[in-house]
């Protein structure tokens, strides 16, 4: 990240792919899995100017279990697919998104190319799965 007054620059080739394991807590079987899979994410923002992003890679197939978070957030998908968890889920494509509101439950599958997406949520969420 640069800072420049007042603004705020995240170049996603500068940013470190983490190590989701170190902060996995009572995810981590998800995170375990998902890591296995190849699916990763980079953080973007955290907490400048009210924001919290990240960036992430989902591989074909991939699902990502019902859950809710406590703050809203809105997922723009830039390539691939994925089909929404539930009864008659849509499924997005490359330049579709979703608004989504603390708690709503939700989760989806991967289309067959994977997926790549950008997260922007108004809080740091604290994630939910669905029993």
């Amino acid at each position: 990240m640069t800072e420049s007054a007042g603004g705020y620059f995240f170049v996603l080739d500068e940013i470190a792919w983490p190590d989701e394991g170190e902060s996995a807590g009572a995810l981590g079987d998800l995170v375990e899995a998902a890591k296995r899979s190849g699916a990763r994410r980079k953080y973007l923002a955290r907490g400048e100017g009210g924001f919290f992003s990240q960036y992430s890679e989902f591989p074909a197939g991939f699902t990502v279990p019902r859950h809710t978070h406590d703050h809203n957030e809105i997922i723009f998908l830039l390539d691939g697919s994925c089909t929404m968890l539930g009864d008659a889920g849509p499924t997005l494509r490359a330049g579709d998104s979703m608004v989504l509101i603390g708690g709503y439950e939700y989760g989806f599958t991967a289309g067959a190319d994977g997926m790549k997406f950008v997260t922007i949520r108004t809080g740091k969420a604290d994630t939910q799965l669905t029993p």
